[in-house]
């Protein structure tokens, strides 16, 4: 009788622990998600305020744009992840494409808003290393011996890393 009181105790014990990673997990997305939907309402902006000095690059703001509505209306994670790092990239790109405007980079809106883009990007870049850190501890919880048994029990599933992508990684190229 004892024994099962303990088996029932010990599986409780780890089954709580599983949950509260799963709630640490959730938590640092919905901080991503903060900066994400900030990122989101500051794009628009930026856009408009650029649009007419960069009437040679209306393929770029049409490609931001378009990967903010996806990212915006993308319900699974995966997805959201990849559009996000999609719009990572292409703000990069404007960024640099600015910097051959002059009378861009002087005009004081068009800084402040690429400044507080910029700022975005540095909390996004935070919230993202936190929740990697949080799923993999989470995903290492629920593989190893016994808590993948439990894991198992209570079909606790891996979560995503928001990984960043190939190009991304890509060194950029600067012509002096």
């Amino acid at each position: 009788m004892i024994w099962v009181i303990l088996i029932v105790a010990f599986i409780v014990v780890l089954y709580n622990d599983l949950v509260k990673l799963k709630k640490l997990v959730e938590n640092a997305w919905s901080q991503i998600d903060v900066q994400l939907k900030r990122r989101h309402d500051l794009i628009p902006n930026l856009v408009n305020s650029v649009k007419g000095y960069m009437k040679f690059e209306q393929e770029t703001l049409e490609k931001v744009m378009k990967a903010r509505a996806a990212a915006i209306s993308s319900e699974d994670m995966n997805e959201k992840i990849k559009s996000e790092n999609e719009i990572t990239g292409l703000l990069s790109r404007l960024f640099a494409l600015v910097e051959n405007y002059p009378e861009l980079k002087a005009n004081e809106n068009v800084k402040q808003l690429m400044e507080e883009l910029k700022k975005t990007e540095d909390k996004i870049a935070y919230a993202r290393q936190f929740y990697n850190d949080i799923v993999m501890k989470y995903n290492t919880r629920i593989s190893v011996f016994p808590t993948n048994i439990v894991a198992k029990m209570f079909n606790f599933k891996e979560a995503s890393f928001f990984k960043i992508e190939e190009v991304e990684r890509e060194v950029p190229n600067v012509d002096i």
